[in-house]
């Protein structure tokens, strides 16, 4: 089962075969983080753009287009819900649909004779809306944060000149326990000793001092 997205511009229906094939093969990081096609398998891993680790329900194992999704029924295993939904079990929750809005720039599918001379005209505005989950096979350090996960196989050989810290801390720090998790290949044991940057120290005081305040506001919560 596949789901298709709801793309328009300026509120009609986009019908251009190559526009249409264009946007639905774009990356969903270049359309606020909604993608075009999102396929839908049985026990398949996803993550909300919100990120928050669900799990879809089964469907029938052959292959089905969804043109106009209207919700998804979604379980998300660690939950403080305290009330159920009419006919769902506790942990079972709809995910509606996400609307967002990206800029595309359409002058490599406009004809030759068509095309302005200046660039800035074959930008697009064009309005989506789609379901929020995107697969979780295999994810970058970004999308990870702030989940727990089961397992996890992790490529720690960072590309030259990076010495972003959180790219290593963020997801060594996925799992519970050391028996979960796998590095996938030889790395630089360096990488495990770099420090903080200036940058990164202040960023976690003030965030600490936040922290703080926050608890003295709402002391009730903690």
């Amino acid at each position: 089962m596949v789901c298709v997205s709801q793309d328009t511009c300026k509120g009609n229906p986009i019908e251009d075969p190559r526009l249409i094939k264009k946007l639905l093969e774009l990356s969903d990081s270049k359309t606020e983080h909604l993608p075009g096609l999102l396929p839908l398998v049985p026990g398949m891993p996803v993550i909300l753009t919100q990120n928050i680790a669900i799990e879809l329900e089964t469907f029938p194992n052959n292959t089905r287009y969804i043109h106009k999704p209207l919700y998804a029924i979604t379980e998300i295993v660690r939950s403080k819900i305290e009330c159920n939904f009419e006919q769902l079990l506790s942990n079972l929750v709809p995910i509606p649909l996400i609307e967002q809005t990206f800029r595309i720039n359409i002058a490599d599918v406009l004809p030759k004779d068509k095309k302005p001379k200046s660039n800035q005209k074959t930008i697009l505005s064009i309005k989506r809306r789609a379901l929020p989950p995107v697969l979780a096979y295999c994810i970058i350090t970004h999308k990870s944060q702030g989940q727990t996960l089961n397992n996890v196989v992790i490529d720690l050989k960072l590309p030259n000149e990076t010495d972003d810290i959180a790219a290593i801390y963020v997801p060594l720090s996925r799992v519970k326990r050391l028996a979960d998790l796998i590095i996938l290949r030889y790395f630089d044991y360096k990488i495990l000793l770099m420090k903080p940057s200036k940058s990164q120290l202040a960023e976690i005081e003030r965030q600490d001092k936040l922290y703080l305040e926050t608890q003295m506001r709402f002391s009730k919560w903690f």
